[in-house]
């Protein structure tokens, strides 16, 4: 089975920067992308960025130069920085890996609130 164990979240002003990490385990698993959702009260959970195991990279439209999305394979963890907070990037953000053989595991959710 696979594990992902969350860090980071909490409250920061608007303007601020923010940074979250995922560190996945499992025998037996290779992780290939890695990544983070959010889901917003009353919204749909959405793509913040992904990365894959050879650093190729996806951002969602409103994090675009933003947020930077890395991963050290080594450690099997991705990490997320995040600048330029404003309130609506309030939400709770999930990790998300794929792994081989196929699966598709989440992270517990950690907030992120963004308020003055």
């Amino acid at each position: 089975q696979v594990q992902l164990v969350e860090s980071g979240g909490g409250l920061v002003q608007p303007g601020g920067s923010l940074g979250l990490s995922c560190t996945a385990s499992g025998s037996g698993f290779s992780f290939n992308t890695m990544g983070w959702y959010r889901q917003a009260p009353g919204k749909q959970r959405e793509l913040v960025s992904v990365i894959n195991s050879s650093g190729s990279t996806v951002y969602g439209g409103s994090v675009k130069g933003r947020f930077t999305i890395s991963r050290d394979n080594a450690k099997n963890t991705v990490y997320l920085q995040m600048n330029s907070l404003s309130p609506e990037d309030t939400a709770v953000y999930f990790c998300n890996v794929k792994t081989y053989p196929w699966g598709n595991y989440w992270g517990q959710g950690t907030q992120v609130t963004v308020s003055s």
